[in-house]
């Protein structure tokens, strides 16, 4: 069967030949692209999370180094999308609790002070706008209560360094 554009098998080697060029052109935006390279870069993570999860899952890994701290701290992460979904799970209401207690400015600023080197409940309640003594224990108990910080003796307190990498985690989410 012919046409006026030329013979099938015309028609057909110039349609190879325009592929080929398409894909030599395509592969060469491909390697020599930085867009590509800082994507691969980039994602290096999400790749990671790809190998070690089966096929059909999902999830969330999160890990994070904090080196300007009181206590340095390094920390890694890594939960089923089944596992965080768990809506009904025992650990229900003391997830709510810990991320109520995080819902208040002056407990985010404690904590801030705290992983700044602040160890007290007296130091904080001499810092400017932290409210009385008496409210600064309160904010305290209330954190304390939820795992964000724990005494350490003598009146010092600190975020647990199991805590430290989800607290950053959690401010960053809510940004």
């Amino acid at each position: 069967m012919t046409d006026e554009s030329g013979s099938t098998e015309e028609r057909l080697a110039a349609l190879e030949e325009r592929v080929r060029a398409l894909e030599a052109r395509w592969a060469e935006d491909a390697t020599s692209a930085p867009e590509a390279a800082d994507l691969a870069e980039r994602f290096w993570v999400l790749r990671g999370l790809r190998q070690r999860m089966p096929a059909d899952a999902g999830g969330l890994v999160y890990a994070g180094v904090l080196r300007d701290a009181a206590t340095p701290v390094e920390w890694q992460y890594g939960h089923s999308s089944e596992e965080l979904l768990a809506l009904e799970s025992p650990d229900a209401e003391s997830t709510a609790d810990r991320l109520a207690a995080l819902g208040s400015p002056v407990r985010l600023r404690l904590l801030r002070e705290v992983l700044n080197g602040v160890t007290s409940a007296a130091e904080l309640a001499s810092l400017d706008s932290m409210g009385t003594k008496g409210q600064v224990y309160h904010h305290v108990r209330i954190l304390t209560a939820a795992g964000w910080l724990r005494s350490v003796g003598r009146g010092a307190l600190e975020v647990p360094p199991a805590r430290v990498i989800p607290l950053l985690l959690a401010l960053a989410a809510a940004r």
